[in-house]
């Protein structure tokens, strides 16, 4: 017998990353659940149907609901061109759910499957523009800052509209407001080629020894349910075995320090990481001339709680009651009260996007509804 259709409206937003699968259940344009499924999607398409089983499992309602996707994988080596990593992601999601899934391709504009060989530079990497036209639309001027597992995105605001006309990846890496530093999955070597331990400044050996996870899981900082990824030697994540990896970076055994000075030595990585950030987020600032007093700088992602620490390193800019420092999930989310609400606001400020991207396709759905009773 076949199912009824469900009387609520639902929609599941999608953020299909190169690392991660990230979902959304938005119920009557509420949040009833977030998920992130880990997806190495470089080693194979198979990764993501897998999450996509579990996610049909998790949401019975995906059968009748409506998908809307932004996506970052179509960048990982799995596929040739960027192009063709949408059209096969997009194809695959169409494959699951025919005729019920739409393409984030910015402000005002859903495509369908079938359309995304034309569409695909608007719709690859477009999950930042997402989560920013989001918050723009809650705040009107400020500043997105949201750092993941495994990149930052810096985005400005005004007006509820975003600042500046750079899509690409390659554009915002050079405005500055794609940075490719994340709190999982970045190698320590990236963010210093010299640092201190025990009071000795020490070149940083070029070997992929630690992750930014090793640092944060020792700092305390790190939610476990967003380690998902194996540790750089494939060890434990104990604090032992997340000593040892911070050791080999400077050409030591765990032995040779203390646990305090390997916190110590932690905390420099730490440093290390939120000094390149706000380096990027002062070329951001300078590049749209944007007076941000009075204004909301929202905090995404896994790294979310790097943002006192990051805006203390710009006090001219960011000083006290300059800017109003906000939540994505407490603030931006569309999240009632009820059951699980700390979860799903937790949840919503890891998978933004995806959150996102639900939200503005159910604004749309309710838009086009009104204008057909018009």
């Amino acid at each position: 017998m076949r199912s009824p259709e469900p009387a609520a409206d639902a929609v599941i937003g999608w953020d299909v990353g190169g690392a991660h699968l990230k979902g959304c259940l938005l119920v009557d344009g509420q949040v009833q659940d977030v998920a992130q499924w880990l997806c190495p999607l470089w080693q194979g398409l198979q990764h993501l149907e897998a999450d996509l089983a579990q996610a049909r499992s998790r949401w019975p309602q995906a059968q009748h609901a409506r998908h809307a996707v932004t996506m970052t994988g179509e960048m990982t080596d799995l596929f040739a061109y960027r192009a063709d990593g949408v059209q096969r992601i997009a194809a695959l999601l169409e494959a699951h759910w025919p005729g019920r899934v739409r393409l984030y391709a910015g402000p005002q504009r859903w495509v369908v499957p079938g359309e995304a060989a034309a569409a695909w530079p608007e719709i690859a990497s477009a999950n930042w523009r997402a989560t920013a036209q989001h918050a723009a639309q809650r705040h009107g001027r400020g500043l997105l800052v949201d750092i993941g597992s495994t990149t930052t995105d810096l985005i400005a605001f005004d007006g509820g509209e975003l600042l500046g006309h750079s899509l690409s990846d390659r554009d915002r890496l050079a405005s500055g407001e794609l940075v490719y530093q994340g709190v999982v999955r970045t190698p320590l070597c990236a963010l210093a080629q010299r640092i201190a331990f025990q009071g000795q400044a020490l070149n940083v050996m070029n070997e992929c020894f630690a992750t930014t996870a090793d640092v944060y899981r020792l700092t305390g900082e790190l939610d476990p349910d967003h380690d998902l990824h194996p540790a750089a030697d494939g060890a434990a994540k104990t604090p032992e075995a997340t000593r040892a990896r911070l050791a080999r970076m400077v050409g030591c055994d765990v032995r040779d320090g203390s646990d305090a000075d390997w916190l110590a030595f932690a905390r420099t990585w730490r440093g290390a990481q939120l000094a390149l950030i706000a380096t990027e987020l002062a070329r951001v600032l300078d590049g749209h001339r944007l007076d941000l007093r009075g204004a909301a700088v929202v905090a995404a992602g896994a790294g979310a709680f790097l943002l006192p620490g990051l805006l203390s390193l710009l006090p001219e800019r960011f000083g006290a009651g300059q800017v109003f420092q906000l939540d994505y999930g407490q603030d931006v989310a569309p999240i009632g009260r009820g059951d699980r609400y700390d979860a799903r606001l937790r949840g919503a400020r890891l998978c933004a996007p995806s959150v996102a991207v639900a939200a503005l396709f159910a604004q749309a759905q309710k838009k086009n509804k009104q204008k057909e009773r018009v």
